[in-house]
């Protein structure tokens, strides 16, 4: 007898106890076990953009700074500026007409409670859910006014939250599956394209053509 069937033979008659047992319980499949609402509570933590879900608590951006410094600043920069990979939070809508546009709080973000939702489920990098209600109100009010959004004094709370406009709000589109209830904000579209060849049909790369015509070799 090989070593793995003696082995399963010693194996089998216990997980046959065990699945017994977990059959009497009320599971349908005699696996897993009950979870108790309070650990379903450290997992639903999710804010909607209308803001619920948030919690009690409050802060502002003068309070929110120093911990700021202390806990986000060595990826973030003392100023939202971004170090190294990590990416920046302050800019404005008029930056994503750039070629090197990038998606940050000040540019981009439509909805400020995803803000406290983000700091709140997944920093500081490597201590997630490390920080307290009232430690990401009061970040996330500093960065609201480093990208000029809020005032400094303003107090963020559950309430407060939710009602602040951010500067690109009006830059998404409802959509619904193919139902798109907006109207389209882009001008002088060709209405309609015709593909008349492809480079990989030639195996000529873009490039080339574009070289080649160039050169006169082709018009």
């Amino acid at each position: 007898m090989s070593k793995l069937v003696k082995f399963l033979a010693l194996l089998l008659p216990g997980f046959l106890v065990a699945c017994s047992d977990a059959e009497t319980e009320s599971h349908p499949y005699g696996f897993g076990m009950q979870v108790s609402e309070q650990v379903i509570a450290k997992w639903d933590i999710d804010i909607g953009p209308d803001g619920a879900g948030l919690p009690e608590g409050s802060g502002t951006a003068e309070i929110g700074e120093p911990i700021y410094l202390a806990k986000c600043a060595f990826c973030h920069g003392e100023f939202g500026e971004g170090m190294g990979r990590f990416p920046d939070f302050v800019g404005t809508p008029e930056e994503l007409l750039s070629d090197f546009a990038t998606k940050n709080v000040g540019s981009y973000w439509p909805y400020a409670t995803t803000l406290w939702d983000y700091i709140y489920r997944a920093m500081p990098f490597g201590n997630a859910q490390s920080l307290t209600a009232d430690e990401v109100y009061s970040i996330t009010a500093y960065i609201l006014s480093l990208n000029n959004i809020i005032a400094e004094d303003a107090v963020m709370d559950a309430k407060s939250l939710p009602e602040v406009k951010m500067p690109n709000r009006d830059g998404f589109i409802v959509a619904s599956g193919t139902d798109i209830n907006a109207s389209i904000c882009m001008k002088n579209c060709v209405k309609e394209v015709v593909v008349t060849s492809k480079a990989s049909e030639s195996r000529v790369s873009l490039a080339e053509k574009e070289e080649a015509k160039n050169t006169g070799d082709i018009q």
